[in-house]
């Protein structure tokens, strides 16, 4: 069975899962504006690299 490689340039859940956290700590937890839409974008990328590392580890 051959894994479907992550796309280039994607980044590790680890990493954007560390920048997700560094967001939040700035913020104090408040999400507003472009914030906001900094870590929903963050949150789809991680979510992106999560599915890509099941399928590469499947």
């Amino acid at each position: 069975m051959s894994a479907t490689p992550p796309p280039v340039g994607a980044r590790p859940a680890e990493v954007v899962d560390a920048e997700i956290r560094a967001l939040l700590l700035s913020t104090g937890g408040w999400l507003w504006g472009p914030t906001r839409q900094r870590y929903e974008a963050l949150r789809d990328e991680w979510v992106e690299a999560v599915r890509g590392e099941m399928t590469a580890a499947a």
